[in-house]
């Protein structure tokens, strides 16, 4: 699997914008999602809709990093993945995170999507895994 950042994400999410992303209904971001490969494509859009579904369910996290393969390689199956080893930054910190995500056919929005949050990672931990402020 490659392995990709959130760049394309994260560049059109720091446009000045407030209002909830969603991958279907901002066409700026499908036209850059459209430019990827379709399984790197799946995982931005998953990574996108897990940031966006905790940041409005979970008034003390504001989540701006989800990474799906942090310990585990997500499994990837037609438009369907399963991260249970990723992990997300909010507020500075990192914390586990394992979720499941179905995609549409095009993989730019999320049909289902169900997530667990876990512990926060120490600090420590944060160079074996390649993590960072």
């Amino acid at each position: 699997m490659k392995h990709t950042s959130l760049f394309i994400l994260v560049s059109l999410l720091a446009t000045g914008t407030s209002a909830p992303v969603f991958a279907l209904s901002n066409e700026r971001l499908n036209g850059q999602l459209m430019k990827l490969d379709p399984e790197t494509r799946l995982e931005q859009t998953c990574d996108t809709e897990v940031m966006d579904q905790i940041n409005r369910e979970r008034s003390r996290f504001n989540v701006d990093k989800v990474i799906a393969y942090t310990f585990k390689d997500p499994v990837i199956k037609a438009n369907l993945m399963e991260a249970p080893g990723a992990a997300l930054r909010s507020n500075g910190r990192w914390y586990r995170l394992s979720f499941r995500c179905q995609t549409g056919p095009r993989h730019l929005d999320a049909h289902q999507l169900d997530y667990t949050l876990g512990a926060e990672i120490p600090r420590a931990e944060w160079p074996a895994h390649y993590l960072y402020d």
